[in-house]
């Protein structure tokens, strides 16, 4: 039994509508009270009887006070940034048009991976079994038993004086045939204006719904056991946080936390991890992927698809300036791509998001002026700075923003002096949240309901040694290997800490939502005789020199990348064959106007000692974390490279 259960409380299963159906009395009054709890905003007749099951179920289970049901308009999210700032949850910025700054209490500040669930019958199904005495590092799994318990634990009337909002949103386009709808319930009016920027939320979706089935989401924000809330402004519950995924029923259930990826059900939760099992179950791919379009100066566009850990640089790569004349690159999404093969075999993807939850420190001008441009309307900022001019500050924008004529105000509320104060002015992890459609390169056909094609798919993370610059996989098979098989250093947008190098098998690793083994062989299983299957990369923006500077200048010379990618999926024959894949051929990477020129032999060096080391790790730690459940083409692909690597 997980540890996130009180002893003795066990006993109970079933669902969390049958936890709810014994705890309190039937709905009073038709169409002003849902089982007794008041409706303050929007009209029950709007609901189709299962969503109305739904919230029914959960209002007796939580027991708000108050029920408001969001239909998205402008109106309704003006009332309720109006609500929060007069509760002290957020702080206007009159240095800009329609922004926001909240902070969270400091121990709510990041994804919770320890504390996050996949919930099935059967263990295998959620996540591997690793070796005798090894812990798991693919997921955590709890019972259908355990699951219920911790949920009537935690959300017994966790609600109490407190109004319950109703959220209905779609991931994609209301009418792409590839979205996907969900219901979210929660007591955080920070949640709703947030979603509301991420999400298509509102009326319509209910509309476009009808009577049809749904994700459930179920949040709440809740009160500590000893009913001390050490932040009125942030009430969370740190030591009980839970987030549980339950496939079965497509049911999200997240307690504790009022940070984004904790709470922002349709992100992670959803997009990935729920994603992730329906996907599988109806034959295409839910990805941690940014989608970018390119379009060379002969004015032919492709598509691209990455994958990325975050804080690795998806945003800034989503949002390119190209430095080569005449390259044109547009952002479809910077996190998440639905990928689905069309009649004619053409691999489509969607950005199932309406916004931009982008990492704010170290966001500038120069790392990304596209960002930059966008995130400055209409936006949520959260543990970011805040400056006495009503601006906002964070470590990227010393050389844009004079803090010396400013008074500064960290992320905790306290004064911050540049070069004075020992603690940083916004936390590693502060984000904006911002509306997708203000990106000054926003694709044209990024909501198109069909998706757009993918013409190549890369893989990369954060490795200062070893990993050369860019290399292309010999086919697909080779290619779902490179995705299992990425590793890069841990960042700030998880509790891990230092820059311990971790295995992350397809960027996926904290978001998969069944076992990682079935996962590669979902990925095998695209390959068919009718589809013409995207090529697959491998890069590495992050190699650093024996002197610890970084070898490649990066983003927007990233473009030059790009560019070889995209010659190679036209069938440019510039590559060399190496023990790992197809690296560049000399000269072929177009490094005109590039000063200084970087040392190309350093960023392709194809070292056999850290290879074959490389590969030994690799196979113990799929030996170590998934067994049997890796599938014998994957193995097979790491043993073609080792023997390629003797020949070396």
């Amino acid at each position: 039994m997980p540890d996130i259960l009180e002893k003795g409380n066990n006993t109970y299963a079933g669902g969390v509508g049958k936890i709810a159906k014994g705890l309190t009395h039937p709905n009073v009054g038709l169409f002003n009270h849902i089982r007794g709890a008041s409706i303050v905003y929007g009209n029950l007749k709007n609901l189709s009887p299962k969503v109305r099951q739904f919230i029914e179920d959960n209002v007796a289970l939580c027991q708000p006070d108050e029920v408001h049901i969001c239909d998205g308009s402008d109106k309704e999210n003006k009332q309720i940034l109006s609500l929060l700032q007069k509760r002290g949850v957020v702080l206007p910025l009159k240095k800009y048009e329609n922004c926001w700054l909240t902070r969270t209490n400091p121990a709510d500040t990041a994804r919770v991976e320890s504390k996050t669930f996949i919930c099935t019958e059967d263990k295998n199904d959620a996540i591997p079994t690793p070796k005798p005495g090894i812990k798991g590092s693919l997921g955590n799994w709890i019972s259908p038993t355990d699951m219920d318990s911790a949920v009537k634990e935690r959300l017994t009337n966790c609600m109490k004086g407190q109004t319950m909002y109703v959220v209905p949103f779609s991931m994609g386009p209301v009418n792409s045939p590839l979205a996907k709808i969900g219901i979210q319930l929660t007591d955080s009016a920070y949640v709703v204006c947030s979603m509301r920027i991420m999400t298509r939320m509102g009326q319509a979706v209910l509309d476009k719904l009808g009577n049809n089935d749904f994700v459930k989401c179920l949040h709440a924000v809740g009160i500590p056991k000893d009913g001390k809330i050490e932040y009125p402004s942030w009430r969370c519950d740190p030591e009980r946080t839970i987030i549980c995924h339950k496939p079965a029923t497509q049911e999200i259930v997240s307690y504790g936390s009022g940070y984004g990826g904790n709470s922002l059900l349709g992100k992670k939760c959803f997009a990935l991890r729920i994603g992730s099992t329906i996907a599988k179950k109806e034959g295409w791919l839910a990805e941690h992927m940014l989608i970018l379009g390119l379009t060379n100066p002969q004015g032919k566009k492709r598509y691209i698809a990455a994958a990325f850990p975050s804080q690795c640089g998806k945003t800034n790569l989503a949002m390119l300036t190209p430095t080569i004349p005449g390259y044109k690159a547009e952002c479809v999404g910077d996190d998440i791509a639905w990928m689905r093969f069309d009649k004619q075999g053409i691999l489509r993807a969607i950005n199932p998001e309406n916004g931009f939850f982008g990492v704010a420190p170290g966001t500038s001008n120069s790392s990304n002026p596209i960002a930059m441009q966008t995130i400055f309307r209409n936006t949520i900022y959260t543990n970011v700075a805040y400056t006495s001019d009503g601006g906002v500050y964070w470590e990227g924008l010393e050389k844009e923003i004079d803090t010396s004529k400013l008074e500064v105000t960290d992320w905790k509320g306290n004064k911050w002096v540049r070069g004075k104060s020992t603690t940083k002015a916004s936390h590693p992890n502060a984000r904006f949240c911002s509306p997708a459609s203000q990106c000054p390169i926003i694709d044209p056909n990024w909501e198109s309901p069909e998706g757009v094609p993918i013409s190549a798919i890369l893989f990369g993370g954060r490795r200062p040694h070893g990993i050369p610059l860019i290399y292309e996989a010999r086919n697909w098979k080779h290619g779902v290997m490179i995705g299992a098989a990425m590793r890069s250093q841990a960042t700030a947008a998880a509790e891990h800490k230092g820059d311990a190098v971790m295995h992350d098998p397809f960027a996926m690793r904290p978001f998969f939502g069944y076992n990682c083994g079935h996962y590669m062989a979902h990925w095998l299983s695209m390959e068919t005789p009718e589809r013409k299957l995207p090529k697959i990369f491998h890069v590495n923006w992050f190699g650093k020199g024996e002197d610890g500077k970084f070898l490649w200048p990066g983003f927007g010379e990233n473009s030059r990348i790009l560019d070889w990618i995209l010659r190679r999926v036209d069938g440019e024959d510039i590559v060399e064959d190496t023990p790992i894949g197809f690296v560049p051929k000399e000269n072929s990477i177009n490094l005109t106007g590039l000063t200084p020129k970087p040392d190309l032999k350093a960023l392709f060096n194809i070292d056999k000692c850290f290879w074959n080391e490389e590969i030994d790790s690799i196979n113990q730690y799929f030996k170590d974390q998934i067994g049997d459940d890796v599938p014998k083409e994957v193995y097979d692909e790491l043993q073609h490279v080792k023997e390629r690597l003797q020949k070396l």
